[in-house]
């Protein structure tokens, strides 16, 4: 990847919002809702590549530069801008960590500390959230807690006040582990402007190992894939297409009226390679999947060339290990949701192309990447028939929470709103004890993947039924169909302060749907 000027990306920018502008004269528009979203698809103003041609990228790991003075495995990340070559013959101008799309995947142990130096060389404010992170308050991302750029801080003065921690070039993150081996992943996360960072390529994944995994005979090695599955549109020049109000992410947050329910691009990318295309042998693969799409919805299969079904054995969720494997011809994947599957391509003649599609997709949408089955191998992994112990949460005379997500007006600008509020960083919707289980009752109009900071929780019942099949384990995301009531158990533990709770449908978040909870 070559390094790009801030200057000069936020120039890039402009072009990108020009493009945007002209959509009804030849450039860039929109297709409108496809079924199963919430959100418009904005359409490429460049010919799309043919599928499954570039090979799949694998991120690199992140390498600990020392440890620290107590003895935390230490890391340092630089947030700046590069070009990478997304589009084969063009150049997408990134926000990368470490310059590159997605960022440097960590791989770190269950109860081992973790401190990650955050350094911003981009043009605007960052902040990082670790996705699913058990972490204290002031290492978790507060949306107002700034990292303004290094060296460059004239214009960002009106973010400085009681709401937030705003420093100037560098923040350290600091990451116990307590928690159980699982996917988790890393993302920008400032207020008000999530959605277009994200877009334009701050994203990567953290996976934390422990004992108890290390122990099984799962896939693992060349095996074991992460996948970060994402769509994105582009400009006539190669740069990334976003409908922001404010191309360069200054003050002004939202998008374009016609894309207020989210965006949703045309062309789907895994590890940041649009369509790829991955040989595996006849073995079993574990693939770790990511959602990281702004708004976009995915129900994931497997199709042989011939059409056959290929098996999801689904092992993980969001908060690592599930108690027992659980088997799927399709996985419906929302926004910020993480799946961890095992795929078994030994009865799958070499040769053979699978392709894994999206059932809620069309035209190119409906596809995502293809693994072509390239030679024989040999396998001695296997699926335990059971895979971890999980306490369930006893919610017998819990306390009851409603939160209700919907579109609403927040100031003067429509926008999305949880229990009729836009969100208020000084203002707290609940304060939890710690250790204590409640029920939080979740209520919706159209879409939304709900997402929670700081704890996993345990999805109780959709309407007046159970559990959904893709409900199990414990997540940290739940994706809200339109007008349904989901039930999920929280029981928040070890941290007390500010945290939020918000959709993570990116563009609703920057639209207010968020809200403050804090523990006690």
């Amino acid at each position: 990847m070559r390094h790009v000027s801030r200057r000069s990306f936020l120039g890039l920018l402009g072009g990108a919002a020009a493009g945007v502008a002209v959509a009804g004269c030849g450039g860039l528009g929109s297709l409108g809702s496809p079924a199963g979203q919430t959100g418009e698809q904005l359409v490429s103003a460049l010919p799309l590549p043919p599928p499954f041609l570039v090979p799949l990228p694998v991120p690199p790991v992140a390498r600990p530069v020392g440890v620290d003075p107590t003895g935390a495995d230490l890391y340092r990340i630089t947030q700046r801008v590069a070009q990478a070559e997304i589009i084969p013959g063009y150049r997408t101008p990134i926000l990368g960590y470490d310059g590159i799309f997605p960022g440097p995947t960590f791989e770190t142990r269950s109860g081992r500390p973790v401190v990650v130096r955050h350094r911003n060389e981009l043009p605007v404010p960052t902040v990082a959230h670790l996705h699913g992170g058990h972490t204290p308050s002031d290492s978790d991302g507060w949306p107002l807690d700034l990292v303004l750029p290094a060296g460059d801080t004239a214009g960002w003065t009106q973010h400085h006040g009681m709401t937030g921690d705003v420093v100037a070039g560098e923040r350290e993150h600091r990451y116990p582990m307590t928690q159980r081996a699982s996917t988790l992943w890393y993302h920008d996360h400032r207020m008000d402007f999530t959605a277009p960072a994200v877009y334009r390529g701050l994203a990567g994944f953290h996976i934390v190992r422990d004992d108890v995994e290390d122990a099984l005979p799962l896939p693992r090695g060349e095996r074991e894939l992460p996948l970060m599955i994402c769509d994105r549109s582009f400009a006539a020049d190669g740069s990334f297409a976003y409908p922001g109000l404010d191309q360069g992410m200054r003050s002004l947050p939202g998008v374009e009226a016609d894309w207020m329910e989210g965006v949703l691009g045309d062309v789907v990318l895994v590890n940041g390679a649009p369509w790829p295309v991955h040989e595996v042998d006849t073995a079993r693969h574990r693939l770790r999947i990511l959602n990281a799409s702004n708004a976009r919805r995915y129900r994931i299969a497997l199709r042989t060339d011939d059409g056959r079904p290929v098996p999801l054995v689904q092992i993980g969720s969001d908060g690592g290990l599930l108690a027992e494997p659980v088997p799927h011809d399709a996985l419906l994947v929302s926004a910020g949701e993480r799946f961890d599957v095992v795929v078994d391509f030994s009865e799958v003649p070499v040769g053979t192309a699978v392709t894994m599609v999206n059932e809620l997709g069309s035209g190119r949408t409906g596809e995502i990447m293809r693994f072509v089955v390239a030679r024989r191998g040999s396998d001695d992994s296997r699926i335990p028939e059971r895979l971890s112990e999980i306490e369930p949460l006893d919610v017998t005379g819990a306390p009851v929470r409603t939160f209700t997500f919907a579109r609403g007006k927040v100031g003067d600008h429509r926008g999305w709103t949880i229990n009729g509020t836009g969100f208020d960083p000084a203002t707290s919707i609940a304060d939890i004890p710690l250790d204590r289980t409640e029920v939080w009752r979740f209520v919706t109009d159209v879409h939304h993947p709900v997402h929670v900071h700081l704890d996993s929780f345990q999805v109780l019942r959709r309407g007046n039924g159970g559990p959904g099949p893709s409900d199990v384990g414990w997540k940290d995301t739940v994706d809200l169909p339109p007008a349904e009531i989901v039930d999920v158990a929280v029981r928040f533990s070890k941290y007390t302060g500010r945290f939020v709770m918000h959709c993570h449908n990116l563009e609703h978040e920057d639209m207010a749907m968020m809200a403050t909870i804090r523990t006690v």
